[in-house]
């Protein structure tokens, strides 16, 4: 039930077209002079011949085949090689109006034999005019030109052909006639436009009938492999997430971040003033990537690469070895040297190169000098969203002015961010010292903690932030807590030890009494053993005797007899 369409094999564009042009139907390209409309048709034949398999007709009537081959060489487009291999005819018809005399009925007749000719010859699926205003520039009957256009496109649908026409701007229509737009089934229109001293150009499907498409402007440049697009909206939220976890280089940010550091495939914001350790944050984590064997990409707007390594060796940090490894590699380049859009498709197309598993954006304001704020911020969320779509971990500094509020970026991209890293320099005591917070960290439990952010020559770590009356301490003021918390922890620890002295005093001198009063004891008891001993001695003897006396007296019973029994014997 969908409409079918013939992709053109131009990035970006076959996206917000939901797979290219109308199939078997015939699309308008127009625009002022140099937007790219010649290109983008050629484009369009060159990508069909060498990637869907489809041969295609380019008539001219303004540029020769040998001037269109060799404008287009620099593209990398080989139009010989493609015309020796029958996959593309270039048809210069030559138009001069002083050698036209407007006599009699005029048709396009000659021009249909000569096209369908070339279509025939080759079996081409695609057909280009470039532009129609030339196939009629001598004549002046507006009534004839317009049926003859009506005529032109219902030819080139019954063909078959999947068909561009390009047309130049009118003053009051998007053509100069005003019909090309509305007998065609696709109108796509192109801009060059100066802003602010930096020139953009700016796609905008006009209509397409027979399916929905996105009805924004988008830019896009013409770079050494053709036209690149990359609109935001067709990129979607769709990207994956990554439950993998990926070392900041600095240990204990990685403890503040749970443990473990940012996810695989998010976005992080560094912030700060200015000399509060952002690029040096980038540089850790880059360094700590490459470490991994992870292949890293640094954009530096401000800085060439040489100063940033030279930089980063007061720190530790030898990034040399790391590009000669082919592990590391740096674009710098000033953001006012081309539109956004350039920058971003610089981007898009390093990052197909490279294959980096970091990318590291110094500094990401720096792209509002490339622009106004809205297309800066926009050209940001779509490099997001691009390198989000591959999975890449994107580390991104941004210079807070002294006037702004910490907690916001110029190009408002904050909330877009996964993870947001906050430097700020605290004044405290006649020092200026540095600390980082985590402002946020979505989807990992992190510290809400001020941590001191040190740069030493062995890289950067992180201290405890004191508070105490006059709030956080930090440097000398810190140093000085430090030294007064050691002092009392000794005074403690040495209170400790002389009571646990007296302490054992007091244990031995408990011990020795109870030693004595025990030796006491055994003595007092040894004497009563003695006694209860002589007692029972002298009972057993007095027995004895009683028995030898009993004895000696021949009485029938032992013990002593009554004195009445005595004096009777």
């Amino acid at each position: 039930m969908n409409l079918p369409k013939t992709p053109t094999g131009i990035e970006g564009f076959d996206e917000i077209t939901s797979g290219g042009l109308p199939r078997s139907r015939t699309a308008l390209v127009c625009g002022g002079p140099g937007c790219g409309k010649t290109l983008f048709a050629m484009e369009f034949l060159v990508r069909g011949a060498t990637h869907y398999g489809e041969a295609g007709v380019f008539m001219a009537f303004e540029e020769t085949a040998a001037e269109l081959t060799e404008n287009v060489r620099s593209l990398g487009f080989d139009l010989d090689s493609l015309q020796a291999r029958k996959k593309l005819i270039l048809d210069f018809v030559r138009v001069e109006r002083s050698e036209i005399e407007e006599t009699g009925e005029y048709d396009l007749d000659g021009l249909f034999i000569r096209l369908a000719h070339a279509i025939e010859s080759i079996g081409a699926k695609r057909a280009v005019i470039d532009t129609v205003e030339s196939l009629f520039s001598g004549f002046s009957n507006e009534a004839l030109l317009r049926a003859e256009l009506r005529r032109l496109f219902r030819w080139l649908k019954d063909k078959g052909v999947t068909a561009i026409v390009t047309g130049e701007r009118g003053e009051r229509a998007l053509t100069r006639y005003g019909l090309e737009e509305y007998i065609s089934d696709c109108v796509i229109f192109l801009d060059q436009r100066v802003e602010e001293q930096v020139a953009t150009r700016r796609l905008r499907i006009v209509k397409y009938r027979g399916t929905s498409h996105f009805a924004n402007e988008y830019p896009f440049v013409i770079a050494d492999d053709g036209i690149n697009l990359l609109p935001i909206t067709s990129l979607g939220l769709k990207h994956q997430v990554l439950a993998e976890r990926v070392s900041t280089g600095i240990a204990r940010l990685d403890t503040m971040l749970g443990g473990q550091g940012f996810f695989r495939g998010s976005t992080v914001l560094v912030s700060g003033t200015a000399g509060t350790g952002k690029s040096s944050v980038s540089a850790q984590f880059v360094n700590a990537a490459c470490q991994r064997g992870e292949s890293c990409l640094y954009i530096s707007f401000e800085e060439s690469p040489s100063q940033i390594i030279r930089n980063m060796r007061s720190i530790g940090l030898n990034l040399e070895q790391w590009i000669k490894k082919g592990l590391l590699r740096f674009h710098a380049i000033r953001a006012t040297a081309f539109g956004l859009e350039t920058h971003a498709v610089s981007l898009q197309r390093l990052v197909n190169g490279v294959k980096p598993k970091i990318v590291v954006v110094d500094p990401v304001d720096g792209l509002l000098d490339a622009g106004n704020r809205r297309d800066a911020s926009a050209t940001v969320t779509r490099i997001m969203d691009f390198l989000k779509s591959r999975g890449i971990t994107v580390l991104m500094s941004n210079l807070t002015r002294g006037a702004e509020a910490p907690e916001k970026t110029q190009l408002d991209i904050s909330s877009l961010v996964d993870t947001w890293l906050l430097l700020r320099d605290i004044e405290l005591g006649g020092e200026r010292n540095r600390a980082m917070y985590i402002l946020k960290s979505r989807g990992m439990a992190h510290s809400n903690q001020i941590r001191e952010f040190l740069i030493t020559g062995q890289g950067i770590e992180l201290a405890d932030v004191y508070l105490g009356p006059e709030g956080a301490l930090t440097g000398s003021a810190r140093l000085a807590q430090e030294a007064r918390e050691r002092a009392g922890a000794l005074a403690r620890r040495q209170d400790l030890e002389r009571k646990t002295r007296e302490r054992e005093r007091k244990r031995q001198a408990l011990e020795a009494r109870i030693m004595a009063m025990r030796k006491e004891f055994e003595s007092q008891d040894l004497q009563l053993q003695e006694l209860i001993e002589e007692e029972e001695s002298a009972s057993g003897e007095l027995g004895r005797d009683c028995e030898r006396m009993a004895l000696s007296r021949k009485a029938d019973r032992s013990g002593p007899q009554n004195t009445g029994e005595a004096a009777d014997e």
